[in-house]
């Protein structure tokens, strides 16, 4: 298959745009597909290499890869009966850290091989790390000793996409970053103004679209919020607000406005819809677990619960239902596939009928007292459809932080309500599910990696490398490939 445009992912992270991109770039009559990625995380960057291999096959992923998964093997003897597919696998994923001294020499060769060899054009995607520009990093920044706003390279790594734009010269670029971008400060101005005329004076000149709202006139700048993309607004079961621009070579680019958006919103979709197909299991405790022992503690927390007479009754009532007998779970590895399906069009998405066991879905240990704040947290948000504030809880759960009562750390125990979008999963959930409590009370439990990767619009099929921690982390990091399919069909729009 001729590849008309070659794309190069940058802070490629596990994948998620270049996923969305190599979906979409198989279903066109004029395909493109992804020729060099580049991430600093080692763990990241086994997964990216494992997902370019299974790529390659054009007839579809390798019968290997699943008799590996279904018999929980390792992967080394399907790589090495493909010795040629996994090297190039290898070269396409390198491992850098882009905005370090001397890697852009490194890379450099590689442009130029992709802009001058390469029998099509290119596309570029990818977003510089948003530590700097969110709400929450600023916020973190400012309690360092010694932090200087201006010192931080950090603010001024998208200047390294620029950089590489430059060099790269290609026909449709896609920059993501975090909301915060959009009212990021430093000496004294916006960096986002800044961003906005890098881009569009990179090279021989861009022009930049929104996606959400329609173009104005080539020479007219959107507004600034113009380029803010609500993914729970397209079909992505997660409030996930991101900063997305895109740009196409002035010698491509149509002069005229545009009528209509580029992303055509659609119905949202629910934590529960999405989680449809996934097994019931429970959590587990951090010392001497077992079966038994996690029922009784989880019901010495329910009976607890139950007999505060000051809780509103329909919480009471919601724990009482939660541990009847028979209704907690006895296992905390799901294996098995099947059941419902989620709404489609994720149902096709998420799915492939050749996988036959759920990837990813263990669950964490907890200590005991927290098996009871996530038996009230979720029984009180299935009761009530909101997530309860830390003055909620009774005080024999609340935790014991000195800072507690501060009111900084007033949603410290989320759930994510089974009847809305979820909230932003983050990188966060590597550390501890706290924010990301499992909506069913009766398993008693924060999301897995898979139940995080399905609202992230993850495939099932997608293996992510490392320890559990390194996956948690990959998948709070990446763009969702559903949203990332959506603006990969909308560039290839525009373009000849």
């Amino acid at each position: 298959m001729a590849i008309k445009y070659a794309i190069i992912d940058l802070f490629a992270g596990p994948g998620g745009l270049g996923e969305g991109f190599s979906r979409a770039g198989r279903e066109t009559a004029t395909p493109m597909a992804i020729r060099t990625s580049i991430e600093m995380d080692k763990h990241a960057v086994a997964t990216l290499r494992l997902r370019s291999f299974l790529r390659s096959f054009e007839d579809g992923f390798p019968k290997g890869y699943y008799d590996a998964l279904h018999g929980n093997d390792a992967f080394g003897r399907l790589l090495e009966a493909n010795p040629g597919q996994w090297k190039t696998a290898c070269d396409e994923v390198q491992q850098l850290v882009l905005g370090a001294p001397g890697v852009f020499d490194v890379i450099a060769p590689t442009l130029d091989a992709t802009r001058e060899g390469f029998h099509g054009d290119t596309i570029l995607i990818g977003g510089p790390p948003c530590q700097a520009y969110s709400v929450a990093g600023r916020s973190r920044n400012k309690g360092k000793f010694g932090y200087v706003l201006e010192a931080d390279d950090r603010h001024y790594l998208y200047r390294e996409y620029v950089r590489i734009l430059e060099r790269l010269r290609p026909a449709a670029f896609v920059m993501e970053n975090v909301k915060g971008m959009l009212s990021s400060k430093v000496d004294g101005g916006g960096i986002f103004g800044r961003v906005l005329d890098d881009l569009e004076n990179a090279a021989d000149g861009y022009r930049l679209f929104p996606l959400t709202v329609p173009a104005p006139f080539d020479g007219l700048h959107a507004p600034a919020r113009d380029f803010l993309v609500r993914a729970e607004d397209h079909g992505v079961p997660q409030a996930r607000h991101r900063v997305i621009i895109v740009g196409i070579r002035r010698d491509l680019a149509r002069r005229e406005p545009y009528s209509s958006a580029l992303l055509h919103r659609a119905e949202p979709v629910t934590v529960a819809e999405a989680l449809r197909g996934i097994p019931a299991i429970r959590s587990g405790l951090s010392t001497r677990d077992s079966t038994s022992a996690w029922q009784w503690t989880v019901r010495d927390h329910a009976e607890r619960i139950a007999a505060q007479d000051t809780l509103p009754l329909g919480i009471r009532r919601a724990v009482k239902r939660a541990t009847k007998p028979h209704a907690l779970p006895e296992h905390r590895l799901g294996r098995q596939t099947g059941g419902e399906s989620p709404p489609a069009p994720l149902d096709s998405w998420f799915r492939d009928p050749h996988l036959h066991v759920m990837l990813h879905h263990e669950t964490r240990g907890h200590i005991a007292s927290d098996l009871g704040r996530y038996l009230f947290s979720s029984a009180f948000t299935e009761t009530t459809g909101r997530s309860p504030k830390l003055s909620d809880f009774p005080d024999w759960l609340q935790p014991e932080h000195r800072n507690r009562d501060s009111g900084a750390f007033a949603d410290r125990f989320r759930t994510q309500a089974a009847k809305r979008p979820a909230s932003t999963i983050t990188s966060h959930i590597s550390k501890d599910g706290h924010y990301f409590i499992h909506p069913d009370p009766t398993q008693c439990r924060s999301l897995t990696v898979r139940e995080a990767a399905r609202l992230q619009t993850f495939p099932d099929n997608y293996f992510f490398c490392g320890t559990r921690t390194k996956q948690y982390h990959q998948v709070g990091n990446a763009v969702p490939p559903f949203l990332a399919w959506q603006i990969a069909k909308a560039v290839r729009t525009l373009l000849p």
